[in-house]
């Protein structure tokens, strides 16, 4: 860079300078006195000592230059460092399991940075019933073919984050007002740390009901709501889990209220699989139909409902009268209040952010009828 300055100080050297009185161009190297007696040799001098002086000048701004504004920038920045624990201290702050694990700071996702995998549980018996007062012993789990030690168990209520994908599409014009009934009588059996959120959808979905913990403001929203237009549902689920990432806290669930399945989403069956597998939130649905579907979508709606809950340790449940519909969102309202939640550090824990099977087996006591286990059936590795 300097022998640049060089080459340009030696043009300077070349330039032309005028003695008084003439107009007759002096170069540098004529031995003639110019003005006030003073000789070439000594003018060329300062000439010269001038020239070095802005040589010296222009090399430091073009060098600073070509350090760019980061030269300025770096030395602040380095006061302004973010603080990091060390890494005994990040080690005991992200892997001591607390007393309760769905008490840990919902800031640490269970795919992120910690090696705590937890899983919600529900275990009902042959009458679609409730099962509670298990114990640790009672389980076992496996990733991929090889069984995981336990080691956080819980089966106490915690808060959660819920939202309603509630269908108003055409079809349900007949059953609109039953369905308002069960959502509210869903949203009655949250515990004031509760929050939720409302999502309504026909054409295309929209969040009628921010986040909140009143009951009475779903209510109003949801008075609003017309039956018109046809179903976006695979939409409408993406739209809620999208929205489920405002959550604060780390148990999140859906409730899908709908009659049938979809003809006007633009995300596709396949794309809405992946998503639910990767969210980390547990689907509920409650599936209207009629007895005889008159379409191949509402013909498909119940297989649909079915796969995208169970894959993420929920359940749908499969109604024909809408009279039924409170009772079993008061159901499901109170299973995710008494679900058991196992808590594990995998034996063979990687970041190739690769999906991972899980396998919830139950060792119940004897005397028990066969129970059924709802349980996710695997998770995400983390990336890095």
């Amino acid at each position: 860079m300097c022998g640049t300055i060089r080459s340009k100080g030696t043009k300077m050297h070349r330039q032309t300078f005028f003695g008084r009185g003439s107009n007759r161009p002096v170069l540098a190297s004529d031995s003639v006195v110019l003005a006030r007696g003073e000789s070439v040799a000594l003018r060329q001098g300062r000439v010269m000592l001038r020239t070095l002086f802005l040589a010296v000048s222009v090399c430091t701004i073009i060098f600073l230059w070509g350090l760019g504004p980061g030269a300025f920038a770096q030395e602040s920045e380095a006061h302004v460092a973010p603080r990091t624990l060390p890494k005994a201290a990040a080690d005991v702050a992200l892997n001591t399991p607390p007393d309760d694990p769905l008490k840990r700071s919902h800031d640490v996702p269970i795919r992120m940075s910690v090696d705590m995998v937890l899983i919600p549980v529900t275990i009902t018996d042959p009458l679609n019933r409730l099962v509670t007062g298990l114990d640790k012993e009672n389980f076992s789990i496996f990733e991929g073919h090889e069984e995981q030690e336990i080691r956080n168990f819980s089966s106490e209520d915690a808060p959660i984050s819920l939202g309603v994908i509630f269908d108003m599409s055409g079809s349900m014009s007949n059953k609109i007002d039953r369905s308002r009934e069960a959502v509210i009588e869903f949203f009655k059996t949250a515990n004031p740390q509760d929050e939720f959120f409302m999502v309504a959808f026909s054409d295309k979905p929209e969040v009628v009901a921010d986040f909140t913990s009143s009951v009475e403001d779903i209510q109003g929203k949801m008075v609003y709501t017309l039956a018109k237009g046809k179903t976006a549902l695979l939409d409408a689920i993406y739209l809620g889990l999208a929205k489920m990432r405002e959550a604060k806290h780390s148990k999140k669930a859906l409730l899908i209220v709908s009659d049938g399945g979809d003809n006007n989403s633009r995300y596709t069956e396949a794309e809405i699989r992946a998503l639910v597998r990767e969210a980390d939130v547990m689907i509920y649905g409650i599936g209207i139909y009629e007895v005889a579907p008159p379409t191949d979508e509402e013909r498909l709606g119940p297989g649909l409902l079915t796969d995208i809950t169970e894959m993420t340790g929920g359940r749908a449940f499969t109604i024909t009268n809408p009279n039924e519909l409170a009772d079993v969102a008061t159901k499901i309202g109170i299973e995710l209040r008494n679900q058991y939640v196992l808590g594990y550090r995998p034996k063979s824990p990687g970041h190739d952010g690769k999906w991972r099977k899980i396998k919830v087996k139950l060792n119940p006591p004897k005397g028990l009828p066969p129970l059924k286990v709802y349980a996710k059936t695997g998770y995400y590795a983390p990336s890095q």
